[in-house]
Formats: structure tokens, C-alpha cells, sequence
């Protein structure tokens, strides 16, 4: 999925993941009466407890780069169980997905570059090529970046870029052989998401 700056724009909320995201620039929906009209989270009084609870929704299914199917999937999956909260395992699933791991890992600067590092074959999961951007993690998984794949032009600066980087607590990082390790659960206190988790589990449990 493709994304623009004018999805990020009309929402309120950068979910395209570039680092210069014209949000920043033009804080302001998109169109000629954006300035006039703006509709930001928190910022507009007219939507409906619906219209709020679909825009949460769309924020963090854009900010995964996901379709509506895979994203609803996913919800229904998390409502359905009975070991965590359904906030905990709908975080889980989603922060667990290779393409996001690779992201967390610092592989790449935004999940969508991530998606496109797993689909052309460059990660390895327990020393197993896997270009499959949906594939769950488990803990002690080791992902790391193939080793013919390390002098690609997309690695370029990785090196000076890790050193800055650190990664969340539940995956650890060799940053001299580029090999992530997951080391536990994701949990909701673990992920800071521009959503509202709780609104949309309502949401799709109307």
C-alpha cells in the first residue's frame, strides 16, 4: 500500500512514514478550504462517536501499511481471545509482523521501506530467507539482514544510522552483525501508537 502525505495531512496524524512528511509543513487538511475546515483529531466538534471511532481506525491501519481486509482480520483475531486484552494482542499481532520488526529493528527508516526489504529478500529468519512482509515473529527468533544482501544500495549508512538507534525493550540488536533477537511479548505499554486502540476495538465490535 502507497501512501501519501495527503492521507497524513487529512487525518491529523503523519502515518506515512517519511521524515519529511508534509504534515509538518502544511498542518492542515488537504483541498482549497483545508485552512477554513480543519478536521484533525481533537480539533473538529461535528463527528460522530462513529466518525471518530473510523478515523482511529484508519490512522492505525494506514500507519501499518495495511488493507482493510488484513487490518479487520487482524481486530477480529485480537476480540476473539481469551489469553490477553484484546488491546495487548492486537498490538502484538501487529508489532510482531516481519515487515514491522525489520522497521523496529532500524533495517529501515519507515515500515513501508521495510515491507519492500522483506518482499525483495533480503531478511532471514532463523538463518531461513523469508520475504513474506505478514510473517509472525515469535520470541527467540533471530532476524537478521542476509549476508549477501549487507553492501545493497538500501543498507547504504546503516551503520552510522544504528549507532544513534536503540530499540524497544522486547527486541535486542547486535548492531556489528546486524542480528535482532525478539525477546518477549509485546504488551500496550510497550507501543506508542498516534491511535486509539480501545475506540477502535469498539469500533469493529458494534
Amino acid at each position: 500500500m502507497v501512501l501519501t502525505c495527503k492521507t497524513c495531512r487529512r487525518l491529523g496524524v503523519s502515518v506515512c512514514g517519511k521524515t519529511k512528511c508534509a504534515l509538518q509543513r502544511k498542518p492542515y487538511p488537504p483541498g482549497a478550504s483545508g485552512k477554513r475546515t480543519s478536521k484533525f483529531r481533537g480539533g473538529s466538534r461535528g463527528l460522530s462517536d462513529y466518525g471518530k471511532q473510523l478515523r482511529e481506525k484508519q490512522i492505525l491501519k494506514f500507519l501499518y501499511g495495511l488493507r482493510e481486509k488484513q487490518f479487520r482480520n487482524y481486530v477480529l483475531k485480537a476480540i476473539a481471545t481469551k489469553e490477553k486484552n484484546s488491546i495487548d494482542e492486537l498490538l502484538a499481532l501487529l508489532e510482531s509482523r516481519l515487515d514491522n520488526v525489520v522497521y523496529r529493528l532500524g533495517f529501515a527508516g519507515s515500515r513501508s521501506s521495510a515491507r519492500q526489504i522483506v518482499l525483495h529478500g533480503h531478511i532471514q529468519v532463523n538463518d531461513r530467507r523469508v520475504n513474506i512482509p505478514s510473517y509472525h515473529v515469535r520470541t527467540g527468533d533471530k532476524i537478521r539482514i542476509r549476508p549477501q544482501s549487507t553492501d545493497k544500495g538500501v543498507f547504504k549508512d546503516l551503520d552510522l544510522y544504528l549507532k544513534k538507534y536503540n530499540t524497544p525493550k522486547w527486541l535486542s540488536l547486535d548492531k556489528t552483525e546486524k542480528i535482532g533477537e525478539v525477546k518477549g511479548v509485546v504488551y500496550a505499554g510497550d507501543v506508542d501508537v498516534p491511535a486509539s486502540v480501545n475506540t477502535i476495538i469498539e469500533y469493529y465490535s458494534r
